[in-house]
């Protein structure tokens, strides 16, 4: 589950803002050390996505220790320690309109990891990637304004349509049969956090040097996560591997992509990097599939390729950016 800003929805010189922990320190998140990558662009967007999802299946594996709040919190806590150490972000000199919109980027980002998590201890990852990337696209159809986008928007109800199954309470109605209902219901408020995220992601970039603000509001998310989880999870979560574990997530779905995703988008077209980020929910099937074990239905299958595809498509007829939202 990888959210930095979509570049379907957002300038391409805000695409980078909410980005990232470097591999390599403070000198790649500030702007220095631009050397080569071995990886191409493409590899690197790719790379991260991978590392996301299979961090999140890490994170799945975790839960029967520490409950999804306390694997939030652990994931959360993590990131912004480390973002901390290396961005070093400074305090003064902001508005009270720039506070107010990193705190919001904060709780959007908290309460994203929150609904996602819980959506992943309920369904497969697969499906649940699936069904949060509706809200970006959601996002993309209603700030393009295009005919076109309501085709694809029809295109991601017919996935979602398939994904929930039909005939699953025995009359033959919709409903979602296939998916435990609640978990489906976290999934798109998810996706919903998601869009929110994109927003003020992009609006805390303008207003924020380098990673800056990420580094901010990964601490507001992880300070309102910590309570919840600390209750949820108790002594659990101070058990030596339980921590590590945690870390781990941390690496593989906050520092690691988005140091891939940073360094991508010096040499990506903002589109490229948007369809890109439309492949998430096959590889998150991919990972939930390889770590989990689960095993997703042809059905299944043909409905993540439909929103996929109408992701893609969403991306390619959008040009229009994200109008900054009032606060």
């Amino acid at each position: 589950m990888s959210h930095s800003v979509p570049a379907s929805t957002a300038p391409a010189s805000e695409t980078a803002a909410p980005g990232p922990a470097p591999a390599g320190g403070a000198a790649v998140l500030r702007g220095r050390g631009r050397g080569p990558s071995r990886l191409g662009p493409v590899g690197l967007v790719l790379a991260a996505g991978v590392s996301v999802q299979f961090g999140a299946a890490l994170a799945v594996m975790l839960m029967p220790r520490a409950g999804a709040a306390g694997v939030v919190a652990l994931r959360l806590a993590a990131a912004a320690l480390v973002l901390l150490l290396i961005c070093r972000p400074k305090v003064r000199g902001y508005s009270r309109s720039d506070w107010v919109t990193v705190f919001a980027f904060g709780v959007a980002m908290g309460a994203m990891n929150g609904l996602f998590y819980q959506a992943v201890e309920r369904i497969p990852l697969g499906p649940a990637v699936t069904l949060e990337v509706l809200g970006p696209l959601a996002l993309s159809v209603v700030v393009s304004r295009r005919l076109v986008n309501l085709l694809w928007a029809v295109l991601a109800l017919g996935g979602v349509v398939l994904l929930s199954g039909h005939g699953g309470d025995g009359d033959g109605g919709f409903g979602f049969g296939a998916l435990d209902p609640a978990g489906a219901a976290f999934a798109l408020g998810a996706g919903a956090m998601w869009a929110a995220y994109i927003v003020f992601s992009a609006r805390t970039g303008r207003r924020f040097p380098q990673a800056d603000g990420l580094a901010l509001a990964m601490t507001v998310a992880a300070v309102l996560s910590l309570p919840i989880g600390v209750a949820d999870a108790g002594p659990a979560l101070l058990v030596p591997g339980t921590l590590a574990l945690g870390v781990g997530v941390a690496v593989l779905s906050s520092v690691l992509p988005y140091t891939l995703e940073l360094l991508a988008l010096r040499r990506l077209p903002a589109p490229t990097f948007a369809i890109l980020m439309s492949l998430e929910p096959a590889i998150a099937a991919a990972a939930g599939f390889l770590v989990l074990n689960q095993a997703l239905s042809a059905t299944d299958a043909l409905a993540i390729a439909l929103v996929i595809a109408a992701s893609m498509g969403a991306v390619r007829s959008t040009a229009r950016p994200l109008p900054e939202p009032a606060v």
